[in-house]
């Protein structure tokens, strides 16, 4: 049984197969899948999708690189969406510094406005940070206790980690720790204690190494899990096991 925890199925990558890809996650041991907002659009239609498959559930959130677009009321309208069926967080949300798609000015305020949604709703967050880390963390710890706080497809320094890990945050990993180039990440994930860690595809993106260049998609969980447990040493069932006991405590389900 494995959870994918961060995913994209409301992305018009899936509009021809949505279901037929839903079928082959649980074909390969997917039992559940996250499906992240990252837009006031696609909030609404990561809430229709959890409606239309009962495997799926949905968060709902504004990702930073729509934050030149946001508008404030913008902010209750993912608020009322909040307490649709079947959401069960506010994400994803953050700082993303490193593609400069929106200003760090308007980022700053969205996070926070978005923040105090799950504060306000008691839903744990998913963090997006880029090239963002002390201003992310900052801005956090001005919210805290959150219910919950996963960090999401972790590219972080181990600094980060470490600091992330103290305040008792959840941290993600995606298809992308497959990668030749990708040793650092390898090597913090041996760090993460087993209680903090959770998978994802981020799909439709980071497709395992092998299958680069094509759409990811939540059935890669499995090979996810089985590299995860090559590089902790482990048995893919163990790591299995914890990542689907974390998610399920994590997200409530």
């Amino acid at each position: 049984m494995l959870i994918d925890t961060h995913c994209h199925l409301d992305f018009p990558d899936f509009d021809k197969d949505r279901a037929e890809a839903v079928k082959r996650a649980n074909e390969s041991g997917v039992v559940l899948v996250i499906n992240t907002g990252s837009s006031l659009e696609g909030s609404l239609r990561s809430v229709n999708i959890a409606a239309e498959f009962p495997c799926v559930y949905a968060t709902v959130g504004i990702h930073p690189h729509e934050a030149d677009k946001t508008h404030p009321e913008d902010i209750g309208k993912i608020k009322e969406l909040s307490s649709r069926d079947k959401v069960v967080a506010i994400g994803e949300i953050g700082l993303d510094y490193f593609k400069g798609y929106s200003s760090k000015e308007n980022q700053r305020p969205l996070f926070i406005s978005l923040l105090q949604v799950a504060k306000d709703t008691g839903l744990p967050v998913v963090i997006h940070t880029r090239d963002a880390g002390a201003d992310t963390l900052a801005i956090l710890k001005d919210f805290l206790p959150l219910k919950g706080v996963v960090v999401h497809c972790f590219s972080g320094e181990k600094a980060f980690l470490e600091e992330c890990l103290s305040y008792g945050f959840m941290v993600s990993f995606t298809c992308n720790i497959t990668y030749k180039k990708a040793e650092n990440l390898r090597n913090l994930l041996k760090e993460i204690p087993l209680e903090r860690l959770m998978l994802e595809t981020d799909a439709p993106f980071l497709a395992p190494e092998g299958f680069r260049g094509r759409r990811n998609e939540p059935a890669f969980v499995k090979d996810l899990a089985e590299e995860v447990a090559r590089i902790r040493g482990a048995e893919a069932g163990q790591i299995a096991e914890a990542t689907t006991r974390n998610a399920k405590a994590f997200f409530n389900l």
